[in-house]
Formats: structure tokens, sequence, C-alpha cells
């Protein structure tokens, strides 16, 4: 297809890189030629990735264009002090305030009060600088940045001053109202800082891109550019089917952070393996992926550590394949009204798996509508263990009888390659 025009994509996240942030854009990269643009993607030379997975890069088209620049990263320093703690924290775990370490609580305030937006801001500077001459010397008209972390927006914000472009920004998360950031321990002035970045960014860029409904109203009353919902999605690949798991597996797959940590749903599940000598001779918890230690603590008290496999992160195939041989997957979300905008990038991949979802997280989420219109799974609130609990027995009777199954509709609106036509379609104006 005729390449009508280029698009600079700045990101921070890029194979190696793993986990969900790196694959939205890899995916738009993929298909976006398709649909007359040619991407241009610039990312960090020496990154420090919380998590790899070598397996994405496979999916680099061979012909893209990418640059790369050095990064300093303050989270190698600070892995001098504690390297569990540097890691936990750069990849979004934080325990709770009464359990953090003197150490944990230092480098919060640290990364919150030092390093605005975020611990990448000190490459602002050097890649407005490189990407200054590259869009003059190849004459590119559009540019776009992903978030978080939130300073590549301030990349695009400098850009755009500098520099007649279309700007599209695109938020995967929200800024200021996303739940770690209140764990950042903020003096005022800080928090100031943020809110000021946030409305520079969203009353400059020329359009602004959002993962869900609820982080569009939001944006919607902080400016009167124009903003697009568009999701994450689902990506046809060509993994054979496996085998349904032979035990009653639940399995979650991502990080469980401290908060994402629903009492009542490990409750009903003790309570159904004392009831039922069936069901817990069945029942496996597998968890894929980082899970804190409050989660695991609270696991053992509700005496469900002999039922748990835990196998942390996997490769996004081998996530894939879990996906598809276990018999329930649970989805978690903190309780919180922050998080009812989030919509995590496994879950598409959860529909796509044709394995019923179980969805516990905070009232009126993005996740529970969209569950709801796809009929892929029952989305529960945090009070609602009698609810949870007979819904877990209405999948092992199923499971029992094999007859457990989803019966989808309308997954093709969330598709990748749907999902590009409808962002390129932004970029052709």
């Amino acid at each position: 297809m005729k390449v009508h025009k280029k698009a600079l994509i700045i990101t921070y996240y890029w194979p190696p890189a793993g986990g969900p942030g790196v694959q939205r854009w890899l995916k738009f990269v993929k298909y976006l030629p398709e649909f007359g643009i040619e991407p241009i993607v610039y990312c960090p030379e020496n990154p420090n990735y919380p998590i790899t997975d070598d397996s994405l890069k496979a999916e680099i088209p061979n012909d893209l264009t990418i640059l790369k620049q050095p990064i300093k990263e303050p989270y190698r320093l600070a892995s001098i002090l504690s390297k569990k703690s540097s890691e936990q924290i750069s990849s979004g775990v934080i325990p709770k305030e009464k359990k953090q370490t003197v150490v944990q609580k230092l480098m919060l305030f640290i990364r919150g009060n030092f390093f605005i937006p975020d611990a990448r801001k000190n490459w602002i500077k050097p890649s407005v600088f490189f990407l200054s001459e590259y869009i003059e010397k190849h004459q590119i008209n559009t540019i776009i940045t992903t978030g978080p972390p939130h300073s590549l927006h301030l990349i695009g914000l400098q850009l755009k001053e500098r520099h007649d472009v279309n700007w599209l920004a695109d938020f995967r998360d929200p800024w200021t109202t996303i739940g770690y950031h209140k764990q950042l321990k903020l003096t005022s002035s800080s928090a100031e800082k943020h809110k000021a970045l946030e409305s520079k960014v969203l009353q400059s860029a020329d359009q602004i891109i959002v993962t869900s409904a609820n982080t569009k109203k939001e944006f919607a009353s902080k400016t009167k550019q124009p903003i697009t919902v568009i999701t994450n999605g689902y990506d046809s690949h060509h993994i054979d089917r496996p085998e349904k798991d032979s035990k009653f597996t639940i399995a979650h797959i991502g990080s469980l952070l401290s908060e994402r940590n629903p009492k009542l749903l490990w409750e009903a599940l003790s309570e159904l393996m004392h009831e039922d000598s069936s069901f817990s001779e069945a029942f496996q918890l597998h968890l894929i992926g980082v899970v804190s230690d409050d989660v695991l603590q609270k696991l053992q008290q509700h005496s469900l550590s002999n039922h748990i496999k835990t196998l942390g992160y996997l490769s996004h195939q081998e996530a894939i394949k879990a996906q598809m041989s276990s018999r329930v997957l649970l989805l978690i979300e903190i309780d919180s009204e922050d998080t009812k905008v989030i919509i995590p990038g496994k879950l598409f991949e959860y529909m796509a798996a044709d394995t019923p979802i179980l969805a516990v997280g905070p009232k009126d989420s993005d996740v529970e509508t969209i569950l709801k219109t796809t009929n892929t799974g029952q989305y529960f609130y945090y009070d609602q263990k009698q609810a949870i609990k007979s819904q877990i027995l209405s999948y092992f009777e199923a499971y029992k009888t094999n007859s457990l199954a989803v019966n989808a509709i309308g997954l093709q609106q969330y598709s990748r390659k749907a999902l590009t036509k409808t962002l390129a379609e932004l970029l052709k104006g």
C-alpha cells in the first residue's frame, strides 16, 4: 500500500521490554503501513526495564526505522541502596505504607519529589535536541508520544513548541489520578508541578488518545482539545491451542500489587475448599507474574498456599497459552475511584482466549462495561463475597461436566488491526 505520511512515535517501552505497556505500540507499528502510515520509532538505547521478554523482538517489522539515544536511568543508582526495592518500585509494586522500610520510604519520596514527572525526566533534553534535527532533516510533520512515563509527553511538548508538527499524546494510563501517584509522598508544591505539567500537555497536544471512556471523561474536564478512545486489544497469533488443564485452574496473569488483594475472594475460595472436597481436590490457583508479599501472606492466611502455583513472569507467547489452557481467568483491579478508568491490556487477550473471566474491581468501571457487552465474563465488587462464591461454584459445576465455555460477541472491534485503522484515520486528519 502506498504510504501517505510518516509518523514519529516516541516511546520508552520497546522490545525487549516485557509486559503490556510495550505491546500497544508494537502492534500499532505492525499494522500502520497497511493504512498508508510509515511509523518511525524513537526509544532508549540502554533502558532499565523491570521485566524483559526477548520473544517480542520477533514481532518488530524488518523494515522499521528505529532511532535510539542513550538514557540515564536513576533506578540503576537506586539499586545500590536496595536492588529489590528498586525493581519493585520501578515495576509499580509498592508495599503498603505501614510495611515500607526506611529505604523504600526514602526512595518513594525522592522518586516523587526530585523526579518530576518521573524518573526518565533527564531524557527530555537530549531527546528534543536529537529529534529536532531529525524532524527538520526528514520533514516529519506528525509526532506521537505515549506515556507513562509522562516525561515523553514533555518531549512532545517541546518539539511542538519548536516545529510545525501535528502532535498526538497517547495516555495508556492517567497522570495525576493514577493510583500509585498518591503513594509517592508528594509535597504540595510537587503535586502542583505535576498538575501544571499535565495541564500544559493536555492543552497543547493537537489530539489526545486515551484507553478508556472514564479517562476521556476526566480529561474532557481539563481540556477542550479533541480526545479519542482507542483501547488496547488482542492480536491474531500462530499459537496452537493447548488442551485445557485437567485441574480446575483459576489463573491470574500480570502483577498482583499490594492493593490488588480482594480478601473476600480469598475467603470465598477457602470456604469452597472446606465445604466441597471435590472442589478442594481439583482447584489450583496459578499466579503468573509479579506477586506482592502482601498478597501471598493473605493467601496463606486463608489456607490457600498448598493450592497455589507461582510461575513468575512468562513470555508473551507462554502467557497466551496459559490463558487458553486455564479453566477460569482472574482479573483483579484495586478498589478505588481512581482505578475505574484502568482497562488492563491483558483483558482483551483474556477475552480472545475463549476462557471465562472472573473480575473483581470498583463500581462503574470500564472493565465491567466491556465484559457485559462482550459476554466474556462476570464482574463483581469487593463486597460481593456470596455472589463471587456462587459464580465460582457455577464455573466448577460446568467444569465437572466439561461444559465450561464462553459465547463471546462483538470481539472484532478490539482486534489490533481494527484499532490501528482508527488510529490511522486520526493521523490522516
